[in-house]
């Protein structure tokens, strides 16, 4: 696989396992720019790397601004959501179990 060749989809968000084990998974998440809102609050920690395009996450209360390269922790528990995004962006998530 690799894991530059994808296709965009036109809503939503598109997951695809790379990886899983029991205490780690390791996705590939392709984003669209129409995203439904949700809010997500996970039993794993989480750290996202953008590999390509912009996002805008709100954790708790704050909210960051993601460019191509640049990488967050989001600790378990913790309330975030995907605020924007732009056509194509393309994640790598990484899912720890606590």
């Amino acid at each position: 696989m690799n894991l530059f060749d994808y296709e965009i989809p036109t809503e939503g968000e598109l997951f695809t396992a790379l990886f899983e084990s029991d205490r780690l998974t390791i996705n590939r998440i392709v984003s669209s720019d129409r995203l439904e809102p949700k809010c997500y609050c996970q039993e794993m920690d989480e750290w996202v790397l953008l590999l390509e395009g912009k996002a805008s996450l709100r954790i708790d209360t704050t909210l960051k601004t993601l460019t191509k390269g640049e990488s967050l922790f989001i600790p378990a528990h913790t309330p975030h959501e995907v605020v924007s995004v732009q056509k194509g962006t393309l994640w790598l998530a990484l899912y720890i179990a606590v």
